[in-house]
């Protein structure tokens, strides 16, 4: 009877220890606690239904948008279009990785890929400051020493796989360059001498390419293969083209704002104009990439939402700002308010453009938020979304989360109207496009991100 009641004690501690459950479905619990957190300079944007599409006389006539009742989910909004010192940090952030990278192979090339002096201690002083970083695997777990013998220290040119070392500040002043190897490597980097206006040397922009790949998630649920052929890599010149300033208005003098718009700190909290669409989305993948290694090695860490542009439908109910069969994202019929003020950068009066306080854009938090908290959904610039235009897409389209994403498609919808277009393209439902390569000088972008979790309805109508 005893020996009875110990193998029944033994199995009950072999089986239950450290489980409590009693065989009851309890579902994976997770180690951490997850909270929505709002993005650093976003508003919240609840999910609902609205009337999409014309609601008033359309005269244009084109039949492209015939109202109809849509739903989409909730989602975080940019409550203003990305600034110029916003992209700015985004360029910065490629030119230093770029010359970071080219620093670290010439401290390779001058140590001979000897690193480390007769001591054992690593090189440093001049070029060998900003070698690639140096691993110490001595108490390393067996995953890290695996992935630095295995990957870390193979690749060669601005693709290697080599860790950067960010630890000491990059010099730009050229009378503290530190040696001949680190000065070689930043005049490759900036414009030729032959090139430059008054002898000022600029870092030339064909270096500021961003690399990033992304999942076909469309195309694989549609068709059969593995799972790399549906990985699409993009490289992409991230520059803006100032030119534009130029190039859109033939014989019109506005040197002034491509010499300066981007470059000069006046214009930093004003919108980034000159980016095409290929551009924006691979500012959401580094936004994206940016918060995540903020977060990446902290306990329990949880990546982040993508952030994207937004579809059509989701811009469009984010600028009636919760107002049905409104006209614009203020809700009256009429661009001015009782007492005769503009509310919104525009041209108005056959062309007076300043008239309502520009002559060209205006800060990106300028006039009047709606009831959302968002600016400039009307006017200002011209706003890029995720969207490929298709006269069809309303009638042949889901009402729920509606999109049409078509790469193949190089027209892509704007939305909101420009500093330079007349009041019938700032109405929330006129639909607009330019091609995906082309940049303007009246075309910027907003960032949105998808709010997980509770469904925050809008139930305010």
């Amino acid at each position: 009877m005893k020996k009875t009641a110990l193998f029944a004690l033994l199995v009950m501690i072999l089986y239950g220890c450290g489980s409590n459950d009693r065989g009851e479905l309890l579902g994976v619990t997770s180690k951490t606690k997850w909270f929505a957190e709002k993005p650093f300079g976003m508003v919240s944007i609840p999910g609902g239904s609205f009337t999409m599409g014309k609601q008033d006389e359309d005269i244009v006539g084109n039949m492209s948008s015939p109202a109809r009742t849509v739903t989409v989910r909730p989602f975080y909004m940019d409550e203003t279009e990305v600034t110029n010192a916003e992209y700015k940090q985004f360029v910065h952030w490629v030119r230093d990785s770029v010359t970071r990278t080219k620093l670290a192979l010439m401290a390779d090339f001058a140590s001979a890929g000897e690193l480390v002096d007769s001591t054992g201690a690593a090189k440093s002083g001049g070029i060998y400051d900003f070698a690639f970083a140096v691993i110490d695997t001595t108490d390393a777990t067996a995953y890290q020493k695996y992935m630095f013998e295995n990957y870390y220290d193979i690749g060669a040119g601005l693709d290697s796989l080599k860790p950067l070392s960010w630890e000491n500040e990059l010099i730009w002043d050229t009378e503290e360059y530190p040696d001949e190897y680190y000065t070689e490597v930043m005049d490759t980097l900036y414009i030729k001498k032959d090139d430059a206006v008054n002898g000022i040397r600029t870092f030339n922009p064909k270096f500021l390419n961003y690399g990033y790949s992304w999942y076909n998630a469309l195309e694989a649920a549609k068709g059969n293969g593995s799972r790399k052929d549906f990985i699409k890599r993009e490289d992409i010149n991230i520059y803006p083209d100032t030119t534009v300033w130029v190039k859109d208005f033939n014989y019109s003098y506005n040197d002034p704002m491509h010499q300066d718009y981007f470059y000069h700190p006046a214009y930093g909290d004003y919108p980034v104009v000159g980016v095409d669409w290929y551009q924006a989305k691979a500012f959401c993948n580094w936004r994206t990439k940016h918060k995540n290694d903020n977060t990446r090695g902290k306990k329990n860490a949880i990546s982040v939402p993508s952030f994207r542009l937004p579809t059509e439908a989701e811009w469009e109910y984010a600028a009636r700002g919760g107002l049905e069969f409104a006209k614009y994202p203020w809700g009256g019929p009429a661009t001015t308010s009782d007492r005769g003020c503009f509310l919104a950068n525009f041209k108005p009066v056959r062309g007076n453009y300043a008239v309502d306080g520009a002559l060209y854009t205006v800060e990106a938090k300028s006039y009047n938020p709606n009831d959302y908290g968002l600016y400039n959904m009307a006017g200002n610039v011209a706003e890029w979304t995720n969207t490929s235009f298709n006269l069809a897409s309303y009638y042949v389209g889901s009402t729920m989360n509606p999109n049409v994403e078509d790469r193949s498609n190089k027209r892509k919808i704007t939305r909101g109207g420009s500093w330079k277009d007349i009041a019938y393209f700032l109405e929330v439902s006129t639909r607009d496009y330019e091609y995906a390569d082309t940049a303007r000088s009246y075309i910027g972008f907003r960032t949105v991100q998808n709010s997980l979790g509770k469904l925050n309805i809008n139930t305010n109508k």
